[in-house]
């Protein structure tokens, strides 16, 4: 299917690695940091076989412990992770939620998601943002308040790296010439990059290089202004725009603080989880992930997924 068509009369609805729940704030089951690899891989070749659109994987490189009760620590390095994905399933697209740019040089990035989308057959979708938890930032020695303009110089050098022969690129940040790297991404003329992120300066990224984007913090009736923000800046690309809004999201504060919202808890009637998606397509939503129920084990998260895979997919594309 097209994105043009694809914006025309679709939801698609992602899915998380198990044991990869963003936050503990949102009360990840204890079930699920007991699964083993095995586990994963059942759950994977099934969210596979039944259809969802893609598999989303967090991005932590470490966190403090003062952070630890609201965003958890069990963050797998999400490339590696998203291999592994690859090697077990066979079309279902493989997706960071988020990678924090700057946190890795672009050389290092290229390579690993060029590697990625070259080994998957094409599955590969980079979603950056440029990060919120200074700590982090602090642990690899970066500065945390450049990190806007660390962003834009790595998101145009990964795209020279992806799409030339022979790169080079000269920034503040960022310095090389004459650089020749392969395996080149099978997608053309580059890996599909998202933004994550609500703020100005996101939503130029968006316009200028962006297939897609990911509010967190953007109520969802805000969208469409948002929308007509992006398709206003100067370097707007002028390609259709694919949204993600994780109906989880509605209960996000700042730094994973819980809001309480009753919206985003996990539904077991489907005609209310597919007015919900019906509502979030018409503000210009293209792709959700629907909050789990309470789930007891592995065997009720499966009937979980089918249940969503036969009741609700079908009516929202």
């Amino acid at each position: 299917m097209s994105i043009h068509q694809f914006w025309e009369s679709a939801v698609k609805v992602n899915i998380s690695l198990l044991n990869s729940n963003h936050v503990k704030a949102l009360n990840a089951p204890a079930w699920e940091r007991t699964l083993q690899p095995a586990d994963q891989i059942r759950g994977l070749k099934l969210a596979d076989e039944l259809g969802f659109s893609k598999i989303l994987m967090p991005e932590h490189f470490g966190i403090p412990k003062s952070q630890v009760d609201l965003s958890g620590d069990h963050y797998p390095q999400t490339t590696t992770a998203l291999g592994f994905v690859a090697g077990v399933t066979s079309r279902i697209k493989l997706s960071s939620y988020i990678t924090i740019l700057p946190l890795q040089h672009p050389l290092i990035h290229a390579k690993m998601w060029a590697t990625l989308d070259w080994l998957s057959g094409g599955r590969a979708v980079m979603m950056a943002a440029v990060g919120w938890l200074e700590e982090e930032f602090e642990m690899v020695g970066l500065p945390f308040h450049e990190r806007g303009a660390m962003c834009d110089e790595y998101v145009a050098a990964i795209i020279e790296l992806w799409t030339k022969d022979v790169a080079s690129f000269e920034g503040k940040y960022v310095n090389f010439r004459d650089v020749a790297a392969s395996p080149k991404p099978v997608q053309k003329p580059a890996i599909p990059i998202w933004f994550g992120g609500d703020a100005p300066a996101v939503l130029r990224r968006v316009a200028k290089w962006g297939t897609g984007w990911a509010p967190f913090q953007t109520p969802p009736g805000d969208i469409p202004a948002r929308l007509d923000a992006i398709r206003s800046q100067a370097d707007y690309h002028g390609r259709p725009l694919e949204v993600m809004y994780p109906i989880y999201m509605l209960n996000f504060g700042e730094a994973h603080s819980v809001r309480g919202d009753p919206a985003a808890e996990g539904m077991t009637e489907a005609q209310q989880l597919i007015d919900q998606l019906g509502y979030l397509q018409s503000l210009g939503v293209t792709e959700t992930e629907v909050p789990r129920p309470a789930l007891r084990d592995l065997d009720h998260y499966a009937d979980w997924m089918h249940w969503i895979a036969a009741d609700v997919m079908p009516h929202v594309r």
